[in-house]
């Protein structure tokens, strides 16, 4: 007798060999479950002193005294150490020989509202931060009255560090691996150390540097917002200033 086997078709002249069946692929690994949330519309305003912060996490490397000048801006830096505006998380993070990312975030557990790939290697950033003064500049071409194009959606950004022009900012999507990162560190509110990275994937180093602190947001015009580190009063350290403008 013939083998009734139902899924085998009647006018099939020979039998498909196990070997040669096309078996279904096997299901992809079940993907990380994401709890961050969207991020709301609300601006919590206080006054908040600027101060500098974590020189020791960067103790380890030698301080290099970049020569360059600052760049010019109309308004000028503003007086004193107090500031008022919306208090934001930021993160700065990357593998240590590849370039740093900036990420803005409502508050850790939200998504983030704006990622920008700096012109910068984190390494190099490490050192800088060693210095004590770090002030990042990003700028872009103003658009016309009628042109209704947010600051902080600018897709390109001329950089500058301390003066010095270093490259290009472009802004991007939030990838999987940034959506990573947010979600292990949802915990840390400030903060900075070294994560697991994917060497064998990415054929970089496997040290993923990282640097999260509060920054305030002062926005001075619709062509210009800067962004001043944050960090418990009386902490010592270097100080991290990041200006956007349309000039």
């Amino acid at each position: 007798m013939g083998d009734p086997n139902p899924k085998l078709s009647p006018n099939a002249d020979t039998e498909t060999s196990p070997s040669t069946s096309s078996a279904p692929p096997p299901p992809p690994p079940p993907r990380q479950q994401l709890s961050l949330v969207q991020p709301s519309n609300k601006k919590k305003h206080k006054s908040i002193k600027v101060f500098r912060v974590f020189r020791s996490v960067f103790r380890s490397f030698p301080i290099i005294t970049p020569a360059c000048t600052f760049p010019y801006f109309p308004s000028g830096f503003p007086d004193g150490n107090k500031v008022s505006g919306s208090r934001i998380t930021g993160t700065l993070f990357g593998y240590r020989k590849g370039k740093v990312t900036l990420s803005l975030q409502e508050n850790p557990k939200c998504l983030p509202m704006l990622v920008v790939e700096l012109a910068m290697l984190t390494n190099v950033l490490q050192k800088e931060m060693g210095n004590g003064m770090v002030r990042i500049a990003l700028e872009c071409e103003k658009r016309p009255e009628k042109d209704k194009t947010k600051l902080m959606e600018e897709p390109l950004w001329s950089m500058y560090c301390n003066g010095k022009k270093s490259g290009y900012g472009v802004k991007r999507e939030a990838s999987e691996e940034d959506l990573y990162i947010m979600e292990v560190l949802k915990a840390v509110s400030m903060g900075a150390g070294v994560l697991p990275g994917k060497a064998e994937a990415e054929g970089q180093d496997d040290e993923f540097a990282y640097m999260r602190a509060h920054f305030e947001r002062v926005v001075g015009s619709k062509d210009s917002e800067t962004l001043y580190m944050l960090s418990p009063e009386g902490n010592n350290g270097p100080e991290l200033s990041i200006f956007f403008v349309r000039i």
